[in-house]
């Protein structure tokens, strides 16, 4: 049976008849194709910073648990994920089973000795960095490393960073780098790397520069001022004056990526799964034009990851709203129906 969806479809408005039998689109007509919904229509939704299958930091890889966060993820709209990182090694099925997101992850987090979770990621001396980044990138096409972490701790230098892009390049990967601090959102940006994940503390005059070489943010900025009012009742300490004075003005540097010119990458770093609609909202509060924030969980981010939108084609994803969800973003929690790989896989 030919799926058939027709709308305004986003981000030009204009109007479109989209025809899937199998996994592409194709626009040109196919008598008794069944209309499966009229709206507004989206390219699915992307969550570009999700952590799937595990209920806390530290905790191995569950494979029920990845299907049931996967499947919130698709209730909500989302259609591709990237996990830039991920608790073990994925079932053959992640990213590849009709009822779960397309995805890409950067196998375990990288990061070196006493950082980050006690039982994620692996870790390693600077001088093995490159080599370990390279080889995950070999394998998955991302690797992830953890730039900065506590307080006061040394960030991989700048040289270690450089070094590892050009080793990841070079066998056609991307990098991606966690940073909280402000030494290790510059290092990432001197480096060059691919995408910066959170950059709290970045400094905005590293806007420009992001934007010129192609770095991308993704800001997680829903989650960041989530936790901001949590560590506000804490005891004053060391940890608590630097998430403050870093979250207090995430917002601030978000809106200035996106005025800048910064490839801007919708996250949501959280649990439950499924709720990349309120980091859009996030990014509009924030000043973040709503083009802009819903392109950072749609079309930007998935010609960001290599798919093309509604075009002759395309992979067959599509959000279908009875609105449009740039005048209310209240609509992106109200999808009629989400179309994966061609399929119909949730109907309100």
């Amino acid at each position: 049976m030919v799926l058939r969806v027709r709308g305004r479809a986003l981000p030009d408005g204009r109007w479109l008849d989209l025809y899937a039998d199998g996994d592409r689109w194709a626009t040109d007509p196919v008598p008794g194709a069944d209309l499966v919904a009229e709206g507004w229509l989206l390219p699915g939704l992307v969550d570009a910073h999700t952590h799937p299958g595990a209920e806390s930091p530290g905790q191995p890889l569950d494979p029920d648990m990845l299907r049931a966060d996967l499947h919130d993820h698709v209730a909500a709209g989302v259609t591709m994920i990237r996990a830039p990182g991920i608790a073990g090694e994925p079932p053959a099925w992640f990213g590849a089973d009709p009822d779960v997101p397309r995805a890409v992850h950067a196998g375990p987090w990288i990061a070196q000795h006493d950082t980050f979770f006690d039982g994620w990621g692996r870790r390693a001396d600077l001088a093995d960095l490159p080599g370990v980044a390279a080889e995950q990138a070999r394998r998955t096409g991302w690797a992830k490393i953890i730039t900065d972490w506590h307080p006061g701790d040394e960030p991989v230098p700048a040289e270690v960073l450089r070094e590892t892009v050009r080793r990841v390049h070079e066998i056609g990967g991307r990098l991606a780098v966690h940073s909280q601090h402000a030494a290790g959102g510059a290092a990432a940006v001197a480096a060059g790397v691919d995408s910066l994940e959170h950059g709290m503390c970045l400094d905005p005059a590293l806007l420009s520069q992001m934007a010129a070489q192609g770095t991308a943010l993704t800001p997680t900025l829903a989650t960041i001022t989530d936790s901001l009012h949590r560590v506000e009742q804490q005891p004053d300490s060391p940890r608590r004056r630097w998430y403050l004075s870093g979250a207090g003005v995430h917002a601030a540097l978000a809106a200035a990526a996106a005025e800048a010119g910064v490839t801007l990458l919708a996250g949501t770093d959280s649990r439950p799964h499924g709720r990349v609609a309120d980091e859009v909202r996030a990014l509009v509060a924030a000043g973040v034009p709503a083009d802009a924030a819903l392109g950072a969980a749609s079309w930007t981010a998935r010609s960001y990851l290599g798919l093309d939108g509604l075009v002759d084609g395309a992979p067959a994803d599509v959000v279908v709203y009875d609105a449009d969800p740039r005048t209310d973003l209240s609509t992106l929690d109200r999808p009629v129906v989400v179309v994966l790989r061609g399929t119909v896989r949730h109907h309100r």
